[in-house]
């Protein structure tokens, strides 16, 4: 009984929604119908019941179990990760330079050729995505979650049923599942008030890391920062009390006789009172009664501790595809080149590059309905090189020694950030140069 009365219920809102919204392209009728459609269509997230198989190592069930535990025995998460400098330094330095990009609106004429044109995903992609954000932080924020989590997730906004964007907006993956059902994806977002929604892919950026098994990339955090994030995390905290019992090895003290327990616990608290922590640092140690001092551990050369933080910074660089230099490891030199301008270069090349395409398909295919119109990243500001030799380039692109030149003097105040001047658009040399002469 109670499930006809719901759905006679549910018969009669339908009933007086058609009543209120008989004007073609209601808003209201038209939200009305597509949350119907999508509540029919979205396929559910399902309790499924536990599958022991599937608690390996680099799974979520096995970081639920075991609290994230790296083989050091430290906990590594989102959060204690970003407490490894060489981390911080690589998603700082990806996201930094991802975010100062400028990216333009182009279009794309018949002969190939791409020209910039004013757009209205100008000002969303490059100055407010969101009234609560800039472009800035949104693309660190972007970066920061694919380079530590695998995956960056913006939801589209849109106004009714326009195509147009009116906004994006950043979503952490914590919040985000996603399951895929006759080859759509489907994302279920925990809102701020606890509630799911369901949202469809094309209201969906989306963009996975590597690894990706067709709904998520593989985290870093679960895959490869797991250990080199957890010697890290396990070097800093043994520094950190080596240097608290004032950077001395640990002693025995040997006391004559046969003393009793309580002027053994005596003698250990005068000790440490004395001579332990950064305060007693040096403070010379007077013994007396024939107690003698007895090293146990090795001392912090010989445990090497140095070389195995230096060694986990070049680890964590690799990780991230980052020069070691870039981050503050400047004792080894890079294949990528012989300078460190070279080095630079590769860095927009090799490492930047990859994420930049990442987000310039993704935002493309989601945007745009035609394919004239597209967004790029402009890196020519990252792989100029220094002032001199970025002059001597100009020279031969301009045309030097009779030779015909392939660029014009405009183009070149263009790339400088100057603006045009008369005859500007003239190229050097070649028929043009020599019929004026």
């Amino acid at each position: 009984m109670n499930e006809l009365a719901d759905r006679i219920e549910a018969c009669g809102r339908f009933n007086n929604a058609l009543e209120k919204c008989k004007t073609p392209g209601s808003p209201i009728l038209d939200r009305f119908v597509s949350e119907q459609q999508a509540s029919r269509r979205a396929p559910a997230v399902r309790n499924e019941t536990l599958d022991s198989s599937k608690i390996i190592k680099g799974s979520e069930l096995f970081d639920w179990m075991t609290g994230g535990l790296s083989a050091s025995g430290v906990a590594v998460t989102e959060q204690s990760a970003m407490r490894v400098s060489a981390v911080y330094a690589s998603v700082n330095l990806i996201g930094g330079a991802l975010s100062s990009l400028p990216l333009p609106v182009y279009q794309r004429g018949q002969d190939g050729e791409k020209k910039r044109i004013d757009h209205d995903y100008w000002w969303l992609l490059n100055r407010q995505p969101t009234d609560a954000l800039s472009a800035a932080v949104f693309w660190e924020f972007l970066t920061g979650s694919l380079l530590l989590n695998g995956d960056s997730f913006a939801r589209i906004q849109r106004q009714g049923r326009s195509p147009m964007a009116t906004g994006f907006d950043p979503l952490h993956k914590s919040r985000v599942t996603v399951v895929r059902k006759d080859g759509r994806l489907w994302y279920h977002v925990k809102n701020d008030e606890g509630k799911t929604e369901v949202i469809d892919q094309d209201d969906m950026i989306h963009v996975p890391g590597a690894g990706f098994d067709g709904c998520n990339g593989q985290s870093q955090i679960r895959h490869a920062l797991r250990n080199a994030a957890g010697i890290s995390l396990a070097a800093d905290e043994y520094s950190g009390s080596f240097f608290t019992n004032g950077a001395r090895p640990d002693i025995a003290l040997e006391l004559p006789g046969n003393p009793t327990t309580d002027q053994q616990d005596m003698m250990r608290n005068s000790w440490n009172e004395r001579y332990r922590g950064l305060g007693n640092n040096h403070k010379p140690a007077l013994l007396a009664g024939g107690i003698k001092v007895h090293e146990l551990t090795m001392n912090a050369e010989d445990a090497q501790l140095i070389d195995t933080r230096k060694f986990q910074v070049e680890d964590i660089a690799r990780i991230f595809g980052v020069p070691p230099h870039m981050i503050g490891h400047t004792e080894k030199t890079s294949s990528w080149g012989s300078g460190v301008e070279q080095m630079s270069i590769g860095f927009v090349k090799y490492t930047l590059q990859r994420h930049l395409v990442k987000f310039e398909q993704e935002f493309n295919r989601k945007l745009f309905r035609d394919r004239k119109t597209f967004v790029e990243f402009n890196t020519a500001g990252l792989e100029r090189g220094d002032y001199k030799t970025r002059n001597e380039g100009y020279r031969i692109a301009l045309g030097r020694a009779g030779e015909p030149g392939w660029i014009t003097v405009n183009e070149v105040r263009k790339l400088d950030n100057l603006p045009p001047i008369a005859g500007g658009e003239k190229l050097h040399g070649g028929e043009e140069s020599e019929s004026t002469a």
